[in-house]
């Protein structure tokens, strides 16, 4: 079997252009072919210690095996996706792939986990792209991997020490026709889906530090609320501010920020965020700080723009915060996960019934055959499973999910609204315009729930405090 360095290699007189698909590089000549692959200082090969979540994500690996004995197991990391033209996407692995890997914001595209079989269980190799030797064409004119371009890449034998993995060149690894494949297989999908419902203590730990940075990106942006403000499009510097806190203290933001002012506070997924931040309006932001293990926050604050709620916002607001409260109490070990939502609308259809709202009693809304007149003011669920996806644990099995029992170590959302919409002619005029919505990220303990995001304040009087505190 060939090394790495002998791949691929050419002696510099013999060298030629790497082929392209853009009509724009003129060809290399023939003085840089013949000078560019010496006088290069050695590259010193340092091997780290295991990283912390190489031994969780080994111990998640045997959970794998051991659901799928004698089977070859395939979780592919993904491949760049191109964005236009000659430009990517930044590069994010596949959650299973990092779930089991411990491989995350530093995982090279087109890797490929592997668990081979064998008497008793499974050996787990890595295989990636492996850093080319300098004498290699792709060295200098591969865009994609070559490191003139994208900087130093990583070498087998670090990546195997840091992961505690064995490692291969990805050019090695060969797919059989009777693999399981993350993301093809739907037992295999499901099951890695499925193993990420409760979380360990390596994964509570980044789910904290997560919403730790998202809280401090929440009052960046209060901070800025005069500039904000004077912005014709306020919406995106909101979106800025917060974007700026994220690639600084985490990776990335887990998901596009919503940051939705006046009418478009109801419009759930407003990611546009091109409108004015106008005072005597609301400001509705939910966003999540992706830190570098790929676990994110998804947090949702409703600000008042100038500092203090209007008496209808502040009606509003607090119904909001009874039913995310409500829920709240109502999460224990042990009951459905649906109950959770089921509580908010309880609390939702009798603010909503109590205002005049609604054509039928709260009882009657919440017929589950006859009612739901009350969703048309929050057509959204009221939880989801939260971790390395921000709607994490997505293809588990609905008896394991939506009708699954609360267990500790679950880690979820409660995020109920109100959103009344500018044209809608079934409230009366105040309410028209106004979108509330109020998240925070819950972990499950054998002792009940606990609120990660509980220091981000929530009651309309600590919010017009904060406002009052940061904005100044």
């Amino acid at each position: 079997m060939d090394s790495p360095a002998d791949r691929d290699t050419i002696a510099p007189a013999e060298q030629k252009p790497a082929e392209t698909t853009t009509n724009r590089r003129a060809p290399f000549p023939r003085g840089f072919l013949e000078t560019i692959s010496s006088g290069w200082a050695e590259r010193p090969e340092t091997i780290p210690t295991p990283r912390e979540q190489s031994a969780w994500a080994a111990r998640r690996r045997e959970r794998v095996s051991a659901a799928f004995p004698g089977d070859r197991v395939i979780v592919p990391a993904g491949s760049l996706k191109q964005r236009s033209n000659d430009t990517d996407y930044p590069f994010r692995a596949h959650s299973a792939f990092a779930h089991l890997t411990g491989w995350a914001a530093d995982a090279e595209p087109d890797s490929v986990l592997v668990l081979e079989p064998r008497d008793g269980g499974h050996d787990a190799v890595l295989y990636f792209r492996e850093r080319a030797d300098r004498t290699t064409p792709e060295f200098y004119a591969d865009a994609t991997v070559g490191e003139f371009w994208i900087g130093p890449r990583p070498a087998l034998a670090g990546v195997a020490a840091d992961l505690g993995l064995a490692t291969a060149h990805v050019d090695d690894f060969v797919p059989g026709d009777d693999d399981r494949v993350a993301g093809v297989d739907d037992d295999l999908t499901r099951f890695v889906s499925e193993l990420r419902l409760v979380k360990d203590e390596f994964e509570l730990a980044q789910m904290a530090l997560a919403v730790e940075v998202t809280a401090s990106g929440f009052d960046d942006i209060i901070s800025e609320l005069p500039r904000i403000v004077e912005h014709p499009r306020g919406e995106r510097v909101v979106e800025g501010v917060f974007h700026r806190r994220a690639r600084a203290d985490g990776n990335a933001v887990g998901y596009d920020t919503i940051a939705a002012s006046g009418p478009h506070a109801c419009y759930l997924h407003w990611t546009r965020n091109d409108g004015a931040v106008v005072p005597g309006d609301l400001i509705l932001i939910d966003a999540g700080v992706e830190v570098d293990s790929l676990y994110t926050a998804d947090i949702t604050r409703t600000l008042p723009v100038s500092g203090r709620f209007t008496e209808v916002q502040r009606r509003v607001y607090e119904a909001v915060r009874e039913a995310a409260d409500t829920a709240f109490e109502a999460a224990r070990p042990g009951v459905p996960f649906r109950r959770v939502h089921e509580a908010a609308m309880e609390v939702i259809a009798a603010r909503v019934a109590e205002w005049g709202l609604l054509p039928v009693s709260a009882e009657e809304a919440l017929d589950a055959d006859r009612g739901g007149q009350h969703r048309r003011y929050m057509v959204h669920g009221t939880s989801h499973h939260l971790g390395i996806d921000v709607h994490d644990c997505a293809q588990a099995r609905r008896e394991m999910y939506y009708d699954g029992l609360l267990e500790p170590g679950m880690v979820f959302t409660i995020e109920p609204g109100l959103y009344f919409q500018i044209d809608d002619l079934t409230v009366p005029e105040e309410y028209r315009g106004i979108g509330v919505r109020i998240e925070d990220d819950i972990v499950m303990t054998s002792d009940g729930p606990v609120n990660l995001s509980a220091g981000i304040p929530r009651t309309a009087d600590e919010v017009e405090d904060w406002i009052a505190r940061l904005s100044s």
